[in-house]
């Protein structure tokens, strides 16, 4: 559906257009939150606080944070599961806070949801689970059946028409929810830990579904994770929440190339390569004499000229570990170097590498 046939469906024709002096890329968003607030009944630190976020039309965006951070209260607000307690939700330019019930019904059918434990009736089908919602809405038989076999080919269970959910796996289990969750040909897809119950050749299936769903569909997925891999190997853009607040955003590459904050840092942390057990064990937090080596941790965007990088630090110059992996389309290095004799002190050594890398960690030192 398009973008005016959307604002059609949730705006009443008599509605002035909303009123918005914003930069027309901003405008162009497909979700907006502005100034959003969500405290709980009988709780003092709000749930989220001055949230100001736009995730674009057609993007796989990505939220993440510590547990409590508000990442469930924020996804929900976009289908007003969660009623915001200060600011707004914007869908297309439209406000929902004012939706009565119709509206609402309305909007969450134009906004699709899969979650962790794929919610299916156990006593249905896998065609009657994907087919109930159609039901309840009172569309055709016809209608019902066309819509049911495309969506169970979509995916990949055309086979498993007459299947009930115990027979499924987990990962079959999550395609009938995915294919329930697009029945009413959704603009937005909401994804609630839908990987998390899942092995990881199981994830790495459904990722690409729903990577496959975002392009051919040109759908606006939105999801939360605790698995940072997740975020890394799908989204286009991620934001980081810490008490209910927005602590950095960006392009996923940029984030998990040179995260700025150390909420960040700490959850990107299983992400980052390990030290070795010896050298770990043999790091210390200064030099220990004339022959003690630097330990650097670099995050470099694109493919690093190893050889210039060595003479420009000076010094001998050992790689201990390192590699370059691609997020999207943006390479990204990750390198461990010790660094021996360097002419220029440790500050003017750090500056060096700064040429090269959007984020340098000294580690340690090592004899």
């Amino acid at each position: 559906m398009g973008q005016a046939n959307a604002f059609e469906a949730f705006t009443p024709h008599n509605a002035p257009a909303p009123e918005l002096p914003l930069r027309p890329e901003v405008n162009q968003a497909h979700v907006r939150f502005i100034g959003l607030g969500k405290t709980y009944p009988g709780q003092t630190q709000p749930a989220l606080q001055n949230i100001d976020l736009n995730i674009r039309r057609g993007e796989i965006f990505g939220i993440i944070g510590r547990s409590g951070a508000g990442k469930s209260s924020l996804l929900r607000t976009i289908n007003r599961l969660e009623q915001p307690s200060q600011g707004r939700v914007l869908i297309d330019q439209v406000d929902i806070a004012p939706f009565d019930e119709d509206r609402l019904v309305a909007l969450r059918r134009r906004i699709g949801m899969i979650f962790q434990h794929f919610n299916l009736m156990s006593a249905k089908t896998v065609w009657q689970n994907v087919e109930l919602p159609l039901k309840v809405a009172g569309v055709a038989k016809p209608e019902r059946q066309r819509k049911v076999r495309e969506l169970l080919e979509l995916v990949g269970l055309q086979d498993k028409h007459h299947v009930y959910p115990a027979q499924l796996s987990g990962g079959q289990k999550q395609r009938v929810g995915i294919a329930r969750a697009l029945v009413h040909d959704p603009e937005v897809l909401l994804c609630d830990e839908a990987t998390s119950a899942l092995d990881p050749e199981t994830t790495a299936s459904i990722l690409e579904l729903l990577r496959d769903i975002n392009q051919r569909l040109g759908l606006t997925i939105v999801l939360i994770t605790h698995e940072m891999a997740v975020i890394r190997d799908i989204c286009h853009r991620v934001v980081v929440l810490e008490r209910g607040a927005v602590v950095e955003q960006g392009e996923v590459w940029r984030v998990f190339g040179a995260p700025r904050h150390e909420v960040t840092r700490t959850l990107l942390a299983p992400l980052q390569a390990k030290l070795p057990t010896a050298l770990q064990a043999s790091l210390r937090a200064s030099p220990v004499g004339r022959d003690s080596a630097v330990v650097l941790r670099l995050s470099v965007l694109g493919e690093p000229a190893l050889s210039d990088l060595f003479q420009d630090l000076g010094g001998r110059v050992r790689l201990l570990q390192g590699g370059v992996e691609t997020i999207g389309v943006h390479a990204l290095g990750q390198l461990i170097l010790a660094v021996q004799g360097s002419p220029h002190d440790t500050p003017r050594l750090l500056e060096r590498a700064r040429r090269w890398a959007e984020d340098v960690e000294v580690l340690g030192y090592v004899v």
